[in-house]
């Protein structure tokens, strides 16, 4: 529930008997993460840990090595839908980070049946980027840069004041990149951009420069 004022903190609604063991039903579901635009798994690695620690079955999962050059987020979705289906999975937890979320809302359009919650990091779809920070996005895949220029449009892109970017300095999939961002391209917004699962969380960073705060604010209040 949304407090009034219109603040980002969210306080927990009082669950049924009902809820509590539907909880315990979700708890024994597999968690699948997909990761950010032109980025691998093992960006998930920790998080990937701790899950597992936590008794969850999880699986990261890396984009596509082989796609087409006409590929729409439907085409991503699919893939996913395929990746359940060759482990068994019927239902999963599934976790997108910025384009991954994209893709994540996808399968929740098109395969609402195999997604149990949906979890969004650095929710975007609805407001845009400005345009010095869309250009600095694009900077990260040009691997002709020097070093410190990359790694100062990373830093605008990607990482709040007072925190490492460096992190973050190498991983980049150019290619994979620019597949990706054709198949937003392709894909009309509605076919994908309200989906919502039964249960979701949306994680929004308040310093977020690319996927900017009104975003989360914008799809929570689609699904109040």
């Amino acid at each position: 529930t949304v407090p009034p004022g219109g603040s980002d903190r969210f306080s927990p609604q009082r669950r049924s008997p009902e809820d509590l063991t539907d909880y315990s039903a979700r708890m024994s579901l597999p968690v699948v993460l997909l990761p950010s635009l032109g980025r691998g798994a093992s960006d998930f690695d920790r998080l990937a840990r701790d899950l597992r620690a936590a008794g969850f079955e999880t699986l990261a999962l890396d984009p596509p090595s082989d796609l087409p050059v006409e590929v729409t987020l439907h085409d991503l979705a699919e893939g996913v839908r395929g990746a359940l289906d060759d482990r068994g999975w019927q239902q999963v937890h599934l976790v997108g980070h910025a384009f991954g979320q994209r893709v994540a809302r996808c399968v929740v359009a098109d395969h609402p049946d195999r997604v149990a919650t949906l979890t969004m990091l650095a929710s975007g779809g609805l407001v845009p980027m400005d345009p010095e920070i869309a250009y600095s996005l694009a900077s990260c895949f040009d691997t002709g840069l020097p070093d410190a220029e990359h790694l100062e449009h990373v830093r605008r892109v990607f990482f709040a004041e007072g925190n490492d970017a460096t992190v973050w300095a190498d991983g980049w999939l150019p290619d994979i990149a620019t597949k990706q961002t054709r198949s937003v391209h392709a894909t009309e917004p509605g076919e994908w951009n309200t989906a919502a699962a039964r249960r979701v969380l949306v994680v929004q960073g308040l310093h977020d420069a690319c996927a900017v705060p009104e975003n989360g604010r914008r799809f929570v209040a689609m699904h109040p």
